[in-house]
C-alpha cells in the first residue's frame, strides 16, 4: 500500500432529496385543489351518470393554464421549464376531485407535452399557439389498440414509407377526449420493428383523408365522464411535416414513462380521496355500541391506507424527477405504475369494506372510485406529466 494511502481523502457524493414543495408548486397545488373541490367533486356523480364532461367545465378548467404552463414563452405559453413533478402534484389534486373529470381536463397535455419535448421548431410554431388562447382546445394522444394483448412495445399500427411520406394503417381505441379533438398524436410501430425505442408519432388533423373518428360512447367500467374516441386509419398519408420530431423522431421510452407517471398521479389523488372519506365515517359509524374506528380491523386498514398513499406519492415524484432530469425514467415509471395500480385498487376495495353496505350504493362515491381505480390499472395512461 502506498505510504500516502491512509491520508487520501475519500469523497462521497449523493444527491439530496427534498420532499418540500417550492413556492410555485404550492401555489399550483392550492389553485388546482380549490378548483377540484369547487368544480369536480360535486359534479363527479352526475357527470358519471350522464356519461359526459360539460363544455362549461372544460372552459373553466382552461383558465387554470395546465397546458399553457409548459409551453415556452416564445410560443405564447408560461415558459415553465421541466415541471414534471409539478404536473404530478397537479394531477394528484385533479384525481382527488374526480379522476375521470380530472383526466378529461388534463387531456390536452397528452398532445402538448410530447410536442414540447420532441417537436421540431416548425411543429411547435404551428401547433403550440392553439393551446395558449382563452378558449378550450381539445387535442389528444392515440395509443391503445383494440386487442386483449395490447402492449405499447408491440403496436400493430404501422407507418409504411411511401416516398417521402408515411402511410398509416391500424385502429386505436380508448382515445381520451377523442370524440371532440381537433388533432391526434398517433403512435405507430417504427420501421425497425417493435420496442419502445422504435415508436414513432404523427400529428394528424381530424379531417385527414383516410382517418375516421368514432365516438366510443358509454363503453368502459369507469371514467364514464371521459369522452372516449376510436380511430380507424385506412391508408392515412402523412407528409414529413406530420412526423413528430422530423428526422430525429421521438424518445418512445420517455413518452410512455410520462403517460405512466401521469396515470399513477391521478390514482394517488383518488386513493387519498378514499382515505379522507373513510376516516370521518369510521369515527361516526357506530356498531355494537362503539365507533367502528375503534375496531382493530378497521383501524389497521385505515392506517395502511395512509402509509400506502404516502409511499405511492414518493414513487410518483421519484419517476417525475427522473423525467425532469431527462434521464431514462422507464424503470422508475414502471415501478410507480405497478405499485400504485395495485395499491390503489386495494385502497378502493378497502374503502368499500369500511363503508359496508353503504359502499355498494350510489349515495356514496365509493363504488365510483372503485370503478375509476380499475380503469387506471388497465389503461396505459389517461394523462401525462
Amino acid at each position: 500500500m502506498p505510504q500516502n494511502a491512509r491520508h487520501r481523502d475519500v469523497v462521497y457524493s449523493a444527491r439530496v432529496i427534498s420532499f418540500a414543495l417550492s413556492d410555485s408548486q404550492k401555489v399550483a397545488r392550492d389553485t388546482v385543489r380549490e378548483f377540484a373541490r369547487r368544480e369536480l367533486r360535486d359534479r363527479a356523480r352526475p357527470c358519471d351518470e350522464e356519461s359526459r364532461c360539460p363544455d362549461e367545465l372544460l372552459e373553466k378548467s382552461w383558465a387554470l393554464g395546465l397546458a399553457a404552463a409548459c409551453i415556452p414563452e416564445a410560443y405564447g405559453g408560461g415558459g415553465v421549464e421541466g415541471g414534471h413533478t409539478t404536473s404530478a402534484i397537479v394531477l394528484e389534486e385533479l384525481g382527488y376531485g374526480c379522476a375521470s373529470l380530472g383526466a378529461a381536463v388534463a387531456a390536452p397535455m397528452l398532445f402538448v407535452r410530447p410536442l414540447v419535448d420532441f417537436g421540431t421548431e416548425e411543429q411547435k410554431r404551428d401547433y403550440l399557439p392553439l393551446f395558449t388562447g382563452d378558449r378550450y382546445h381539445a387535442a389528444t394522444l392515440a395509443l391503445h389498440e383494440p386487442r386483449f394483448t395490447f402492449d405499447p412495445c408491440a403496436l400493430e399500427t404501422t407507418a409504411e414509407r411511401r416516398g417521402a411520406n408515411r402511410v398509416l394503417r391500424g385502429e386505436k381505441r380508448l382515445v381520451p377526449m377523442g370524440a371532440r379533438a381537433s388533432h391526434f398524436l398517433v403512435l405507430a410501430r417504427g420501421e425497425r420493428g417493435p420496442g419502445l425505442a422504435n415508436l414513432e408519432a404523427f400529428i394528424l388533423p381530424r379531417d385527414a383523408p383516410g382517418l375516421r373518428v368514432h365516438d366510443e360512447g358509454d363503453t368502459t367500467i369507469g371514467f364514464q365522464a371521459m369522452s372516449w374516441g376510436r380511430l380507424t386509419l385506412d391508408g392515412v398519408e402523412a407528409p414529413p411535416a406530420w412526423k413528430l420530431g422530423g428526422d430525429s423522431g421521438i424518445d418512445g421510452r420517455r413518452l410512455i414513462a410520462s403517460l405512466r407517471v401521469g396515470g399513477a398521479a391521478l390514482a394517488v389523488g383518488l386513493s387519498r380521496a378514499v382515505l379522507d372519506a373513510c376516516v370521518p365515517y369510521a369515527k361516526e359509524r357506530v356498531a355494537f355500541g362503539q365507533a367502528i374506528a375503534k375496531k382493530q380491523a378497521i383501524a389497521f386498514m385505515i392506517a395502511d391506507m395512509r402509509i400506502e398513499v404516502d409511499a405511492m406519492r414518493w414513487l410518483v415524484w421519484k419517476a417525475a424527477s427522473e423525467l425532469e432530469e431527462r434521464g431514462d425514467a422507464t424503470r422508475a415509471a414502471a415501478i410507480a405504475q405497478d405499485y400504485v395500480g395495485r395499491k390503489a385498487m386495494k385502497i378502493a376495495d378497502d374503502g368499500i369494506q369500511v363503508f359496508g353496505g353503504h359502499g355498494f350504493i350510489r349515495d356514496f362515491p365509493l363504488e365510483l372510485w372503485f370503478r375509476n381505480a380499475r380503469l387506471l390499472t388497465v389503461h396505459e395512461g389517461p394523462a401525462a406529466v
